[in-house]
């Protein structure tokens, strides 16, 4: 998906420094599971707030584990350059087979 070349920071952070990032750089000011930011074409960085993780797992009736599967592959399409819509959801379904996860979408 990124390649064998591409540099990934993978960050657990807190859901109030989430919360900052997110009104900080997309201005809403709540937090959320999982921030996606590409650095370049090579290189970008995911953020993950478990408690949030956790709380939507079980919207979705998933373990924290098998939505943290997805969100990490949702988040690689985001560093991708793939937007929320019917394309995006079609590679996460893929994605998510492949590696034999559950999909909320």
């Amino acid at each position: 998906m990124l390649g064998k070349k591409y540099e990934l920071s993978v960050v657990f952070t807190t859901p109030r420094h989430i919360r900052a990032l997110n009104r900080r750089y997309r201005k809403k000011n709540e937090s959320t599971d999982i921030l996606s930011f590409a650095l370049s074409k090579a290189s970008g960085e995911l953020y993950f707030s478990m408690p949030d993780v956790g709380r939507k797992a079980k919207r979705f009736g998933m373990s924290e584990r098998e939505y943290l599967g997805f969100l990490f592959i949702h988040g690689c399409l985001h560093l991708e350059g793939y937007e929320h819509g019917r394309t995006m959801d079609g590679l996460e379904r893929k994605f998510c087979k492949a590696f034999h996860l559950p999909s909320p979408s």
